[in-house]
């Protein structure tokens, strides 16, 4: 089963090493900058929160990391489950509306920069930052069984401990 989708894989991001030189610039912290932003993550959802608040937030910061010169940008879904949205009151289907959001959202900051980059002129005249046309990949933020549980035991033995126990 591993072996079906290796090579189609494994050639798009040989295909994005070499027409990014070789490396590939990550984004950084999403919960630091929505804060920044005025966002408030003092929830078990995290930055997730913000796929039901002020998804527009998510956009921005997005948009701030490309511009900056990130070039993969990673979803705001690390805190996001199915279960962890029902916890709020929001349906399966709801849940999954939002984890969909999470992708189209860094979609949509990856366009908004492609249309800046095709607006200005190659060095930059007329914008406060220098935007370059360059591949993009979106990647998912995927938290572990323990981030669900918002207690921090993805950082510890306690989660091993529980499955051990049963």
């Amino acid at each position: 089963m591993g072996d079906l989708g290796s090579v189609e894989h494994s050639s798009v991001m040989s295909n994005f090493l070499q027409k990014s030189g070789g490396y590939g610039i990550i984004d950084g912290g999403l919960a630091t900058e929505l804060e920044r932003h005025g966002a408030d993550l003092n929830d078990p959802l995290w930055s997730a929160k913000c796929l039901i608040s002020s998804p527009h937030l998510i956009r921005r910061v997005h948009l701030d990391y490309l511009e900056a010169g990130a070039d993969i940008i990673t979803t705001a879904s690390y805190q996001a489950t199915i279960q962890g949205f029902e916890a709020k009151g929001l349906s399966g289907e709801e849940s999954e509306v939002l984890l969909q959001r999470s992708v189209k959202l860094a979609c949509e900051a990856r366009d908004i920069y492609y249309d800046r980059c095709t607006k200005y002129l190659p060095d930059g005249i007329g914008n406060e930052r220098i935007l370059k046309k360059r591949p993009i990949l979106v990647a998912a933020s995927v938290g572990s069984y323990g981030a669900y549980l918002a207690d921090g035991s993805e950082y510890s033995w306690e989660l091993i401990a529980m499955w051990d126990t049963g």
